[in-house]
């Protein structure tokens, strides 16, 4: 089974070797064929994950059968993102596979479970957001605020401009950034001629 090694550490006092040494004795254990290390040093709760974008770009391109991490508090910066991760790594057949604790191993029975498991409690998440914003559209338009976007505003486009740029300066294509970032490719095309224009001016 070809796997790659993610690691990452939240503080720059902090160091992978520990994670990297006991992964790659596990892969040499299991009889794993590794791809490739991964490492990176930022809190999970940062959207920059320049090293783990790469390991999903992996995945989606098929390249790799399964991810390698200690633990899962490793590869998701929240329980909503590991939900939607998993259900991405899901979709391309790849496994998520902690070396200590819960796996997402598409090979068992347990992995398949988990799989369907995580799709509803994605549905549920969502239902939750949507009757949470329901509430407060309500309760602001109740107080006279002026309700949706208003003209000239790219809130989640703006919000990730700069991710974008910098995954296509790594050399990652729109429709692969569009995936990972769930945009549209018309939305990626859009801030890269933003940018580009900023840029020339």
């Amino acid at each position: 089974m070809r796997v790659a090694i993610y690691c990452r550490v939240s503080t720059t006092d902090q160091s992978c070797e520990r994670q990297e040494r006991d992964l790659l004795e596990y892969t040499a254990s299991a009889g794993f064929m590794v791809v490739g290390v991964w490492k990176e040093t930022v809190s999970g709760s940062k959207n920059l994950h320049s090293e783990r974008d790469k390991v999903i770009a992996l995945a989606q391109s098929r390249k790799i059968d399964a991810i390698l991490v200690t633990e899962m508090t490793r590869w998701g910066r929240s329980t909503i993102d590991l939900i939607e991760t998993l259900q991405s790594l899901h979709s391309w057949g790849v496994s998520l596979i902690a070396q200590t604790g819960f796996q997402f191993d598409l090979n068992t029975s347990q992995g398949k479970l988990i799989a369907h498991l995580m799709a509803s409690l994605a549905e549920f998440e969502r239902d939750l957001m949507r009757e949470r914003v329901r509430s407060g559209l309500a309760a602001a338009k109740a107080r006279g605020q002026k309700i949706g976007r208003q003209p000239g505003q790219r809130v989640k486009a703006d919000r990730l401009a700069p991710k974008v740029m910098q995954m296509v300066q790594l050399g990652y294509s729109y429709r692969q950034i569009a995936s990972t970032l769930h945009l549209s490719k018309t939305t990626v095309n859009e801030i890269v001629k933003r940018h580009r224009n900023t840029t020339n001016n």
